[in-house]
């Protein structure tokens, strides 16, 4: 076979190996921290070949472009943070196993799969090897009856989702006969808007809705976030919520685009229900991890903001959130499992009393992701950027309301992030001091997200500029 036409999935076929070579590299080794060095090493190789890895592969089936891209770039990164917070983390909940980081890299190459599909099956397959190593993930901690729920869970309604977008993509294809997605821009532009085309549009909303936790479709995410190790509820917070959104705005606004205006208000509908119920919800939470899975599933209400604009504007702006969104939501998960240690959890609101007194740095790290998730503009952090060129779009696209609603729920959101800085700083400690579990790779990945989120305030031109050359 030419080179040539394989050039495009180099980067799949490098990952692909280096899981199989990890999961082997398991058996042979003791220290199972070197398998996750070999898995980031591994993604440094992989990240060096994408751009030799520009265009398409058996027919348009795959597309390496700059969108899809971007996305893998936000995927290395989550798997890079995710290896970094687990080290420690699984050596303390007693699981420490080597398959742990192959099925992370499996994870990640399913995330790829579905960025850079053309094609509604390559995009089904690349989705499914994202779930299935994502099940196991959240139910590792094995002796833990929260983690094995938090599977239960995922998987029984992650099949149920999956089915959806399976029955969606038959009707699609029983009426343009192709699963092509440019093709099926195509023939939809042609034929026009039909009561079967119509219902497949809601079947793969709704799918995708759950694999991006938009509201009524969420009611997995709090339980699974909670009951998952955490440093796969970070993994899952991201990773997974990006790739759902990457294969979102590629079959609707290249396959489905010509009808935006039959399915756009389906779609707000669907973000302001979402921005309402997370926000709301968030706020009667006391488990830090139950808090952050609210959280998530309002960002996913204000990235959807994106796909609703539409256009380079729009998807940019999306892009350039979830990029932004990655460092803040890991960072805040790294103090979670900081404050992980034998007998102690650390996941209750309460736990955070006095933390300033105890551990001022560990404070002020979480008090800047906290911030960076409300969208204050003081300090400068990253997450004011996102929201206010996603919120720029909106209007930009005469959407006026809806972004006036963003920022009322955003306002709205302020209480529960900015109860953790009140627990921190205007409390005291109750009992024994909270001692921290602090290794070198926990201390890197909250450098790297404390930085990165405190850089990109200041300093987003190249981050946007890199978002809009990929959505154009």
């Amino acid at each position: 076979m030419d080179i040539s036409t394989i050039g495009p999935l180099l980067p799949e076929i490098i990952m692909a190996a280096s899981a199989l070579l990890v999961l082997l590299f398991e058996l042979v080794i003791r220290k199972k921290e070197t398998a996750g060095l070999l898995s980031i090493i591994s993604v440094a190789i992989v990240a060096y070949y994408i751009p030799q890895s520009f265009g398409k592969a058996f027919g348009g089936m795959f597309i390496s472009d700059g969108y899809s891209v971007f996305f893998k770039f936000i995927f290395f990164i989550n798997l890079i943070l995710t290896v970094l917070l687990s080290m420690r983390y699984l050596v303390i909940e007693k699981s420490n196993h080597g398959e742990y980081y192959a099925l992370i890299m499996f994870s990640t190459l399913g995330m790829m799969i579905m960025a850079s599909a053309g094609d509604l099956i390559v995009l089904y397959l690349g989705l499914e090897l994202m779930a299935l190593s994502t099940y196991v993930l959240a139910g590792f901690i094995r002796h833990d009856i929260r983690s094995n729920e938090a599977a239960i869970k995922y998987f029984l309604l992650g099949a149920f989702s999956s089915a959806l977008l399976l029955y969606g993509i038959t009707i699609i294809y029983g009426l343009t006969g192709t699963t092509d997605i440019s093709l099926i821009g195509a023939a939809v532009a042609e034929k026009g808007l039909s009561t079967p085309l119509f219902l497949s549009i809601i079947f793969l909303m709704v799918a995708f809705g759950f694999k991006i936790a938009l509201a009524p479709f969420h009611m997995w995410a709090p339980d699974v976030y909670e009951g998952a190790p955490t440093s796969i509820t970070a993994f899952m917070s991201v990773g997974p919520k990006a790739a759902g959104f990457a294969a979102f705005g590629r079959v609707f606004l290249t396959g489905f685009g010509s009808l935006s205006a039959d399915w756009t208000g389906i779609l707000i509908v669907l973000s302001i229900l979402t921005m309402a119920v997370g926000n709301i919800i968030a706020i009667q939470q006391s488990n830090i991890k139950r808090m952050l899975a609210y959280s998530s599933v309002a960002h996913a209400g204000y990235a959807v903001l994106g796909i609703i604009v539409g256009g380079a504007e729009g998807i940019s702006a999306m892009m350039n959130y979830l990029f932004i969104y990655g460092f803040m939501n890991i960072g805040a998960f790294a103090v979670v499992i900081m404050l992980r240690s034998e007998g102690f959890q650390g996941e209750a609101l309460e736990d955070f009393k006095g933390l300033a007194r105890t551990h001022p740095l560990a404070a002020a790290m979480m008090l800047v992701f906290m911030f960076s998730l409300t969208g204050i503009p003081i300090p400068p952090t990253a997450g004011f950027i996102g929201k206010f060129y996603l919120f720029k779009a909106v209007i930009g696209a005469g959407y006026i309301w809806l972004a006036v609603v963003a920022v009322i729920f955003s306002a709205i959101s302020a209480y529960f992030y900015l109860r953790v800085v009140m627990y921190m700083y205007m409390l005291e400690p109750e009992g024994e001091a909270v001692t921290l579990s602090l290794s070198p790779s926990l201390g890197l990945a909250l450098l790297i997200t404390t930085i990165a989120v405190i850089f990109i305030g200041l300093y987003p031109s190249p981050l946007l500029s890199f978002a809009r050359l990929a959505a154009g």
